[in-house]
């Protein structure tokens, strides 16, 4: 989980191959509907990311039994609720990178939907984990592959 250009595309790659597990990209739940809002520079309300939030969540029920790596924003609590609901051991990884950064990747990023201008709304609506919540907050802002390794550290697996 994580704001656009947090690296949730490529640590889930790779996570999930060392794991190996199937992974799914979150931003190819979005209906059409939020893509072109996106697109268009305007942020998604809740009501928008309902739907996009329970097929994530029916995704990881159906991989409860065999395990997966899923990339979702699931910038609320709230949200990240919903996908429990689904999925109640989802573990959580909150990727976490410097605004400038993140505006940095944001803006060298070709062929993605999402502008650089939804940033700041992004970052305003994260509601970092919280103490009753199963997952880990990592450092983002370095290689993939140190990301990967402290994000499988996290979950109990010392190499893969």
């Amino acid at each position: 989980m994580g704001v656009s250009g947090s690296g949730k595309t490529t640590v889930g790659e790779e996570l999930a191959a060392r794991l190996g597990v199937e992974y799914a990209e979150g931003d190819d739940f979005h209906p059409a509907a939020n893509v072109a809002k996106m697109s268009a520079g305007i942020p998604l309300t809740d009501a928008d990311r309902a739907p996009w939030l329970d097929l994530i969540a029916a995704w990881l029920a159906g991989h409860a039994d065999r395990g997966g790596v899923v990339t979702c924003s699931a910038l609320k609590h709230g949200y990240r609720d919903r996908l429990r609901t689904a999925a109640p051991h989802l573990f959580l990884l909150e990727l976490e990178v410097p605004r400038d950064e993140l505006l940095r990747r944001l803006n060298s990023r070709v062929g993605h939907f999402m502008p650089a201008s939804l940033l700041d709304s992004q970052l305003a609506a994260l509601e970092p984990l919280t103490a009753d919540e199963i997952g880990a907050s990592i450092d983002a802002d370095r290689p993939p592959g140190d990301v990967v390794v402290e994000a499988l550290a996290a979950l109990g697996v010392t190499s893969r």
